[in-house]
């Protein structure tokens, strides 16, 4: 009978140990934001209006019809006059850069960051378990991660990853990394490092496909600390709810709108494609269509899909005729939207496509006209700004959404554990965003040239 009685306590307990079991490893294996830092460069480093012209001034490649081309361009950038760049453009020394430069370029970004973080959240470089680095655009022996593991002097069993070469959508990366890692250790502390080199790719020739990322990147960059410790989840900002990674790169259009190559001249730039939009818009549709199952209610998936099959049935009656085609809402599961600052047009199309309001893309514009296209670091720095409007409460969903050479979209959802209103980097000049009227300053300078018909224009000396 004890026997007996022992076999049904195993049959009962035993299945409860496997589910506790189960449920015990799957909280550890949640990806939380503690903190994060964006970067903000000391205003000697600033770009006003003048000194902006003058800089293309300096590109003795440049004809009359170029610097016509970088005018109007940044004139409809929607980019203001406190971005930053690296310190030899000040220096008047853009096109011959030294290896110093951009070193100094990256340890200026990685001591004032990784400092201010650390510092805030208490967590000393020992602590730190894995190490993720992505700076496209620059790639040294010994790497960025070993850099900064010689002066912040972290454990010998750290594990450390260096990204290059993934674009504008390489934070995404980079914490799908870290979140990979928290499925098979537990307890962990993830530093994730995300900027971008300009120092050595600045373009000095004249193709116009080329001379357009000189007006267009600015300098910033983002230190994250992630952890899965289950026991720091109510300090944390945010939860990862999931991620997905949408890449075209086996379509050779795809792979070639946006490349870093020679000109006829041999002067290295970043090329930028007339089939860049066409290519951004497939790789966009094809990751909402994977991540909208994951974060939209059942009722909007529904409502969707009979709306496409009514919409289908009459086309095939009415010979094309079957109205409008049926737009996702997807604010019925989204609070906020943090889009990548590519440039003005990359917010507008977005805004299109998703059918978002103004105040939905405020914080997007506010920080393409503050802080520029800052690369991989961009999308931070917008959801610093819903953070600085007190936007961000217990609960909220923030969808993120970036692009990146390849050609790649990447995407994730977060869920805001706490209220937040910090406001990092824009926490000084929050007060005057947004403001009434959005100044343009290159417009008031430069919007002349918008006149095609000026014959009387003579190119600067």
């Amino acid at each position: 009978m004890d026997l007996l009685m022992l076999v049904y306590a195993f049959l009962i307990l035993y299945p409860l140990l496997l589910l506790f079991r189960w449920v015990d490893g799957k909280l550890d294996r949640e990806c939380y934001i503690l903190d994060y830092e964006c970067y903000k460069p000391t205003d000697d480093r600033m770009l006003n209006t003048e000194f902006s012209g003058d800089i293309i001034l300096r590109n003795k490649n440049l004809g009359l019809n170029e610097y016509k081309f970088l005018l109007k361009a940044i004139v409809s950038s929607g980019i203001g006059e406190q971005t930053y760049a690296p310190r030899m453009v000040f220096d008047g020394r853009e096109e011959n850069p030294r290896y110093e430069d951009a070193i100094l370029e990256m340890d200026e970004f990685f001591h004032d960051c990784i400092d201010k973080l650390l510092t805030r959240s208490g967590v000393s470089p020992q602590e730190i378990d894995v190490l993720v680095v992505n700076i496209s655009m620059l790639s040294v022996m010994p790497s960025l991660c070993s850099r900064i593991i010689n002066h912040y002097k972290m454990r010998e069993d750290i594990k450390s990853y260096n990204l290059t070469g993934m674009g504008c959508s390489a934070s995404l990366i980079s914490v799908n990394i870290a979140q990979n890692i928290f499925k098979s250790r537990k307890n962990v502390y993830a530093l994730v490092i995300t900027s971008e080199s300009l120092t050595p790719n600045w373009y000095s020739g004249n193709n116009r496909s080329m001379i357009l990322a000189n007006c267009l990147f600015r300098s910033g960059g983002c230190a994250m600390l992630l952890t899965n410790k289950r026991a720091l989840k109510h300090k944390a900002m945010f939860k990862l709810k999931c991620l997905v990674r949408t890449h075209h790169g086996a379509r050779d259009e795809s792979y070639n709108c946006c490349i870093q190559t020679e000109d006829e001249q041999g002067h290295s730039g970043f090329h930028l494609d007339k089939t860049l939009p066409k290519a951004a818009t497939r790789a966009f549709i094809d990751n909402l269509r994977e991540i909208s199952p994951k974060i939209l209610p059942i009722r909007e998936l529904l409502r969707f899909g009979i709306m496409a099959l009514i919409r289908k049935w009459r086309n095939r009656n009415n010979k094309g005729a079957g109205g409008p085609r049926p737009v996702i809402n997807f604010k019925t599961g989204v609070d906020h939207f943090c889009i990548h600052t590519g440039g003005k047009a990359v917010i507008d199309g977005i805004g299109v496509n998703l059918d978002l309001s103004e105040y939905d893309l405020e914080p997007a514009r506010m920080t393409l006209h503050r802080f520029g296209n800052t690369s991989a670091g961009s999308l931070w720095y917008v959801l610093a700004y819903m953070e600085a409007k007190k936007r961000l409460k217990k609960g909220d969903r923030v969808l993120m959404i970036s692009f990146g050479a390849g050609f790649k979209c990447n995407s994730c959802l977060w869920e805001v554990v706490r209220d937040l209103k910090n406001g990092n980097v824009w926490k000084d000049c929050i007060d005057s965003y947004p403001p009434k009227t959005l100044a343009n300053p290159f417009m008031e300078k430069y919007g002349w040239i918008n006149n095609e018909d000026e014959s009387t224009f003579v190119f600067p000396s």
